[in-house]
């Protein structure tokens, strides 16, 4: 184990003090990488007695410029061991590959472009199934959860358990999914009254209910579509467009 993430002690006070690399990766982990300055981040890459102090003269050349230097140059001009200098290329890399490449996740702006894509997924299940959409604020797909399995005509959903993966990813919005095994996909009033209970919850978490999908061999109904989810009883949310 390397010693950046043991404790030390002040033998006189008895006290535990903590190393700065340990304190980075425990507000990382508490507060999300947001929390945490450039020298901070990098100093988790790094090994050592003085990580954070080696990721601050790290941070000054520049985050583009760093990841654009050379092994050689890392490990020569910079001092970093070999260790190091594949975390600081892989962080890099992964970067850039994040950038590049956005449309990999499925934009889901619509209700049928929301059925088109979990369709394959819900039809012909023996059980009722609910699934939650996690999106971000351009309608991309962050993160995808089965929620609960039920009964042949019946789900029990817990409502912590559908806002807890959106506030996970930090979305900014949300869509519900379920599947009726019966091949009606007319929502019950229990649909509906979830859909309202959901729509209530993620406002009070700074997010939208932005649809709840009923999907069945016969097609899907849209909640957006049947004005359940909008003050004003129209169908239109800002971000998503019902056709």
């Amino acid at each position: 184990m390397d010693n950046d993430w043991l404790l030390t002690t002040n033998v006189t006070e008895r006290v535990p003090v903590l190393k700065p690399a340990d304190d980075a990766q425990r507000r990382l982990i508490r507060l999300g990488p947001t929390a945490l300055s450039n020298p901070e981040l990098l100093s988790l890459l790094l090994r050592g007695e003085k990580s954070m102090e080696r990721a601050g003269a790290l941070a000054e050349s520049g985050l583009r410029a760093l990841m654009h230097e050379s092994p050689e140059a890392l490990l020569e001009h910079h001092r970093l061991d070999a260790r190091e200098v594949a975390r600081v290329l892989a962080a890099g890399e992964l970067a850039r590959r994040l950038h590049l490449a956005p449309e990999e996740r499925p934009r889901l702006q619509s209700p049928a472009a929301i059925h088109e894509w979990a369709r394959r997924m819900l039809v012909g299940l023996r059980r009722e199934e609910v699934h939650v959409l996690c999106l971000n604020s351009r309608s991309f797909l962050l993160r995808h959860v089965r929620v609960s399995e039920g009964a042949a005509d019946q789900c029990y959903v817990d409502p912590r358990e559908v806002l807890a993966p959106a506030v996970a990813c930090r979305a900014s919005s949300l869509v519900l999914l379920h599947n009726h095994p019966s091949g009606d996909p007319e929502p019950s009033v229990l649909d509906v009254t979830l859909t309202r209970q959901l729509k209530e919850g993620a406002r009070l978490l700074c997010m939208r209910l932005v649809d709840h999908l009923v999907i069945s061999e016969r097609g899907y109904v849209s909640m957006l579509q049947r004005g359940l989810l909008t003050n004003d009883g129209t169908s239109y949310v800002p971000g998503l467009q019902a056709p």
